[in-house]
């Protein structure tokens, strides 16, 4: 069960976010072009799912290794360097996550302090600023799993992973 949240944690999330904001997104069209009448509460869940989805994805980018990288330096390098840059870098994406998840944290108490609920649907604005500092705790834990692995393999040769 660890194993399986560990490969595809991210995955059922994204996949599951993305569900609810499309089903809420169709659901307003219908009701609004066939019905007559719109909803008050479908573009707020379709946007807060998607603040949701963006963070949760960050975490999926991590562990996938998938973000913009500067590829004309690293490329000239030898595999000592391209190591020693891509570890640096792991760390200071690292220190940026958790500096995410300091200020996210001390936001969300704000929130909480203020009692604010969201407009339509009435729930707690606290859930949807959560998105940040839980969405960088899964992106910490995921560049700690990438630093494990960059140390794990230093000397091993590195092998270009190709995209298609």
């Amino acid at each position: 069960m660890i194993k399986k949240l560990n490969e595809s944690l991210e995955e059922y999330l994204l996949v599951s976010l993305l569900a609810v904001a499309v089903f809420s997104v169709a659901l307003q069209i219908f009701m609004r072009y066939v019905i007559g009448s719109s909803l008050s509460w479908s573009e707020e869940l379709a946007r807060y799912c998607f603040i949701w989805l963006i963070y949760i994805a960050i975490a999926y980018g991590v562990k996938k290794g998938r973000h913009i990288t500067f590829d004309t330096i690293y490329d000239i390098l030898p595999d000592k360097g391209k190591k020693v840059i891509e570890l640096v870098a792991t760390i200071i994406f690292g220190l940026f996550a958790l500096t995410m998840i300091y200020y996210g944290y001390k936001v969300v108490m704000q929130i909480a302090s203020y009692g604010q609920t969201s407009p339509a649907m009435g729930i707690s604005m606290v859930l949807v600023y959560l998105a940040a500092p839980v969405g960088m705790l899964l992106t910490t834990f995921r560049v700690a799993q990438n630093i494990w692995l960059i140390i794990k393999n230093w000397n091993k040769p590195i092998v270009k992973e190709e995209l298609f």
